[in-house]
């Protein structure tokens, strides 16, 4: 399996990182908005070409699938351009900002039949892949999520602290992980609320939201985001089920009482990056539908979309 991958900073780096435990898997092609970058993180992890431009990676026969790690504008225009060009594509979370390309590039993959996954990372992560198999093996049903997203942006910066060439943006963004899992752990979202905090006068995006969610099981979910908390960074999920609460940060799971939960055997990784690039390159492997691909992610951006009505008005 021969991989190109767009956008080569912090996170396409965590990509390549757990693409070199997978056996078989060759990365081909580095494409980067700068191309000493480029070339600096193909010569790190073995690839062959480096480039700016994705149409020239898409244009080679010794590349079989993409991964997109590029800003969120562009999410939605290179899956398609990547599957109109014969090749798999992951595309990282969000699949798109806004409905109307969420519905484009699931209307390409049907047209084409090519595996295209997007990254929603909370499906593979250990400790939420144990609540969910919890959930299926009806041990445990999730009453309610309380999950806390914050982080301290008031500059236009990376996970790395490196200076951003795009806006990254709560609602299409962060909002996705939780409203997808939410979703996937407790049934199809039936009723949606935002409200936000004032614009930031520079960034041009809210700082602060507050979502709540309700499933078609009744359960409920309270979202709240920041972009200004200086302070524990990340996001924490507190499932409060009928038999027995957790709390899951990222890989890692602890019950109510902060006890930790051992989760080293749900997967062959403890390492979620890595469990969904291994997710991507079995279902292209096998010719199957992946877990998060676009058709099963694809009622997130619905709810989104009505979401940003919401605000708009």
């Amino acid at each position: 399996m021969r991989i190109a991958l767009a956008g080569a900073g912090a996170f396409g780096e965590k990509h390549l990182d757990g693409l070199k435990n997978i056996e078989g898997v060759t990365i081909t092609s580095i494409v980067s908005r700068e191309l000493d970058q480029a070339r600096a993180v193909a010569d790190r992890y073995g690839a062959a070409h480096a480039t700016t431009d994705l149409s020239e990676a898409l244009a080679r026969d010794d590349v079989d699938a993409v991964i997109l790690c590029t800003p969120t504008q562009m999410h939605a225009e290179q899956a398609i351009a990547c599957m109109k060009a014969g090749k798999h594509v992951q595309v990282e979370i969000p699949l798109a900002d806004s409905w109307a390309d969420a519905q484009d590039v699931l209307r390409v993959q049907r047209e084409t039949g090519l595996v295209c996954m997007v990254g929603h990372t909370r499906r593979f992560n250990p400790s939420h892949q144990f609540v969910h198999n919890r959930i299926v093996a009806g041990e445990i049903a999730v009453q309610q999520m309380d999950v806390q997203t914050y982080f301290f942006r008031r500059k236009n910066i990376n996970a790395k602290g490196e200076a951003r060439s795009w806006t990254d943006h709560l609602l299409w963004h962060h909002a996705a992980h939780t409203v997808d899992l939410f979703a996937h752990q407790a049934g199809r979202i039936v009723q949606a609320n935002a409200i936000q905090g004032p614009i930031h006068p520079e960034l041009g995006i809210a700082m602060d939201m507050s979502i709540q969610l309700k499933s078609e099981s009744g359960a409920i979910c309270t979202l709240s985001l920041s972009f200004n908390n200086d302070g524990p960074l990340g996001t924490f999920f507190r499932y409060i089920c009928d038999n027995g609460t957790y709390i899951a940060r990222y890989d890692d799971l602890v019950n109510g009482r902060e006890e930790p939960i051992d989760v080293s055997q749900v997967a062959v990784s403890m390492n979620g990056i890595e469990l969904q690039d291994r997710e991507f390159i079995a279902a292209i492997r096998e010719g199957r539908e992946p877990d998060s691909s676009v058709a099963k992610v694809f009622d997130c951006y619905r709810v989104l979309g009505e979401l940003e009505l919401q605000l708009a008005r």
